[in-house]
C-alpha cells in the first residue's frame, strides 16, 4: 500500500511539474501588445491610388536601462540582457489593400547572413529599400545585421504575401551615444498589402543560440519573431 501511494504521489508531482512547465511556456509565448500601422493619407502606387499607412520599428542589440526590452518569451527568463530584439512590439497590424511604409532604426552590428538571398530586397515596391536615404536593391551579406521577413503559413489558402528586407549593420567601431547605443542605421521600405489575412514574420539572419545560431530569440515572439495581421 505504501509503495502504491508513493508511486501515485510521484506521478502526481510529475504531472504538476509538466503541466506547470507547459503553462509557463504558453504564458511566456503570449502575444505582445498589437502595434497598428497608422493611416496617414493616400499615395500613388503601381496599383493606383491606395491608402498610405506608416509603421516605425527599432532593432536593439540588447536591452538597457533606457530600453528595458521584451518581457515575454522563455529567453526573458534565462537571459534578459544579452540578445537583440525588435521594438516596440512584434505583433503588427496592417490595413488591407494599402501601401505600408516601414521605417526601422537599426542599432546592432553585423552577423553575416547564411543565405545571400536574404541580403537582397524582396517584395517591396520596386524591390528596393532606402538605407540612410540611399535607394538599394540589397546590401553585402557581410553587412547584414538582421532581416525583416514576412511570409505566410505553408498550408494557408490566404493571399500570397512575402516581403524580406535586410537590415544594415552599424560599424564595428561605432561609438555609443547618450542613449547607450550607436547611431542607428535608418532603413525604410514600402510594400502593398492584399486582402485580410494572418501571417508570421521573423529575422532570417542568425542572431540567436543553438544550432547555427537559429535558436532562442530567433523564434521568440516579442524578440525576433512575430505576427502580421492584415485587416
Amino acid at each position: 500500500m505504501k509503495r502504491f501511494l508513493f508511486t501515485l504521489l510521484t506521478v502526481a508531482i510529475g504531472v504538476v511539474i509538466v503541466a506547470g512547465s507547459v503553462w509557463l511556456l504558453m504564458d511566456r509565448q503570449a502575444q505582445p501588445p498589437v502595434l497598428a500601422a497608422k493611416v496617414v493619407g493616400t499615395a500613388s502606387t503601381p496599383q493606383g491610388q491606395l491608402p498610405h499607412a506608416t509603421l516605425d520599428l527599432s532593432i536593439y542589440p540588447q536591452s538597457s536601462a533606457s530600453v528595458p526590452g521584451p518581457d515575454t518569451g522563455v529567453n526573458d527568463i534565462i537571459d534578459k540582457f544579452g540578445w537583440p530584439f525588435y521594438s516596440p512590439s512584434t505583433s503588427l497590424q496592417l490595413p488591407a489593400h494599402s501601401l505600408v511604409t516601414v521605417t526601422v532604426h537599426q542599432y546592432d552590428g553585423a552577423t553575416t547572413v547564411w543565405n545571400p538571398y536574404f541580403a537582397k530586397v524582396h517584395g517591396t515596391v520596386g524591390n528596393t529599400a532606402t538605407y540612410n536615404g540611399q535607394d538599394k536593391d540589397g546590401i553585402a551579406p557581410a553587412e547584414v545585421a538582421h532581416t525583416f521577413t514576412i511570409h505566410q503559413y505553408p498550408q494557408s489558402t490566404q493571399p500570397y504575401f512575402f516581403v524580406s528586407v535586410p537590415m544594415l549593420a552599424v560599424g564595428n567601431n561605432a561609438k555609443n551615444e547618450a542613449n547607450g547605443y550607436p547611431k542607428a542605421q535608418v532603413v525604410e521600405f514600402s510594400f502593398i498589402t492584399g486582402a485580410p489575412g494572418e501571417y508570421i514574420w521573423n529575422c532570417e539572419d542568425p542572431c540567436g543560440s543553438g544550432y547555427v545560431d537559429f535558436g532562442a530569440v530567433m523564434s521568440e515572439r516579442g524578440w525576433m519573431s512575430g505576427t502580421v495581421t492584415v485587416v
